[in-house]
């Protein structure tokens, strides 16, 4: 077994009361090649945030456990050598299992040295979801893992994670799940989804530039949670934004991106000033990894050597990572 202390990584404990008492959220960036890890770490660095960066099951079959677990020390290790070369503090990273389904997936993770799993028994009926999400905390908080549980459905569509309709976490159930499994972070369903069709456009309204606007989030049922479990760490799925600069450039690059519609950014900047204290973000960097990849072999037609496209690509990801630090989660400067 591999512990995460192991790889220099850290939990999620100390990020979270951190960004409680804050009022910032901890970014959670999905990852599944090399330049997306490269410009996590270049951007939470150079912004001094913490980070935790995320694998998904999908991810980790594509990628391949043993090597992810050498990427998270890998990106410890670039941590470590950019802020000595740059003169600046090291950050802390986390390396986190998302929408894991299984005991025995969250167990493998545990064993390879991540430092938190998500047990996302959502599906199941409230019962059985604390028995897992039970089953899973005692077994990682014996190697001091942290665990994140979900109460609620998002809708919407994120590698295996499919659902076509939303429930919204009800705050009456969250004191009972929290109290009887032991998790040190909850998931919660408040109208984010995951994917970049988040809304269809009969829900949204114009405004003058032509965008669509989706409806609020149910700031109204987070209030609740949060007085039922005041300070407790509260996450949020399915937050991108899917901007409709990277959705124009793929578009007009060779895409078909019909009907892309994110969660306005000011409502989850607004969000982080409760008890939100991780956001997760996957698909804008999909987004803008995919536009510079389509306009740099629009421009390049004969470019055949994946640098001069996976280069540009990571750079639009530093960009984007550094703005969402700095101007929606607050982050920045945090570390």
């Amino acid at each position: 077994m591999t512990s995460y202390k192991d790889l220099g990584l850290s939990n999620t404990r100390e990020m979270f009361a951190k960004a409680v008492d804050g009022k910032f959220a901890v970014p959670a960036y999905n990852f599944n090649n090399m330049e997306q890890i490269q410009a996590i770490i270049t951007a939470c660095l150079e912004t001094q945030s913490p980070v935790i960066l995320q694998v998904s099951s999908g991810a980790r079959k594509y990628a391949d456990q043993t090597l992810l677990k050498y990427m998270g020390q890998g990106a410890v290790e670039m941590m470590k050598r950019m802020a000595a070369e740059k003169g600046l503090k090291e950050i802390p990273i986390a390396l986190h299992l998302d929408h894991g389904d299984t005991f025995e997936l969250c167990k493998s993770c545990i064993e390879s040295g991540f430092s938190s799993v998500m047990i996302d028994g959502s599906h199941h009926s409230f019962e059985d979801n604390i028995a897992l999400t039970k089953k899973v905390v005692e077994y990682a908080h014996k190697f001091d893992v942290t665990v994140e549980g979900e109460l609620g459905v998002l809708a919407g569509i994120e590698d295996a994670v499919v659902a076509e309709h939303s429930t919204y976490t009800q705050p009456e159930e969250v004191v009972e799940f929290v109290g009887k499994t032991g998790v040190d972070s909850l998931a919660i369903s408040i109208g984010t989804s995951h994917g970049a069709n988040k809304f269809k456009p009969q829900q949204c309204t114009k405004n003058k530039e032509g965008v669509y606007i989706p409806p609020a989030l149910r700031f109204d049922i987070l209030e609740q949670i949060e007085k039922k479990i005041p300070g407790f760490p509260i996450v949020l799925h399915g937050s991108s934004s899917v901007p409709v600069d990277a959705v124009k450039i793929i578009n007009e690059n060779g895409g078909a991106l019909k009907d892309s519609i994110g969660i306005p950014e000011e409502q989850i900047r607004k969000a982080t000033q409760s008890a939100v204290c991780k956001v997760n973000i996957d698909s804008d960097g999909r987004l803008w990894m995919t536009a510079a990849i389509r306009k740099h072999f629009k421009d390049n037609p004969a470019e055949f050597d994946p640098r001069k496209y996976l280069g540009p690509a990571r750079d639009a990801l530093i960009k984007m990572y550094k703005h969402k630090n700095e101007n929606v989660l607050g982050s920045a400067g945090k570390a």
